[in-house]
């Protein structure tokens, strides 16, 4: 079940490609952040996916967000894929328990082992600020994202 939007953003603690432990009410106060919720590491449209973002990061920068990506994909995989891709934000490893981070967002898709793709913005007080699903063929819209965060400001 999606939390609502204008609750308070489930939080919770996942290793990223530098075995950190990332957690997003560690930018609370400081950050909005955006969640990328993504099927696979290397996948075509997670790949375009991700290349929207690395491509965009000084705007996300600019409207003082964190990004991270979180899959159901292993700390190695998102250090390998992070590594090819020039992703210099956090890939968090939904491993184990498989996808049950994802599974806190609704977006965990059980019968295919994978997650969903939707993209959260948690803003600085902790709350689900805006949220979104989209069919797994779809590469979201980053412009769409920025504008969501833009009304936050």
């Amino acid at each position: 079940m999606t939390p609502s939007v204008g609750a308070a953003a489930p939080d919770f603690s996942l290793k990223d490609q530098n075995q950190k432990d990332i957690k997003p009410s560690d930018f609370q106060g400081k950050k909005n952040v955006v969640i990328v919720f993504y099927p696979l590491d290397w996948s075509p449209i997670c790949t375009n996916e991700h290349a929207c973002f690395v491509n965009d990061m000084k705007r996300f920068e600019q409207l003082d967000a964190a990004v991270l990506g979180l899959s159901v994909d292993s700390v190695w995989s998102h250090k390998a894929f992070a590594e090819k891709m020039g992703i210099q934000y956090s890939l968090l490893a939904d491993f184990q328990p498989r996808g049950a981070v994802a599974d806190k967002f609704g977006v965990y898709l059980a019968d295919k082992g994978i997650t969903g793709r939707a993209i959260a913005i948690v803003d600085r007080a902790g709350k689900l600020a805006w949220f979104k699903n989209y069919d797994i063929p779809t590469v979201p819209d980053v412009k769409e994202v920025a504008d969501a965060l833009t009304k936050l400001k």
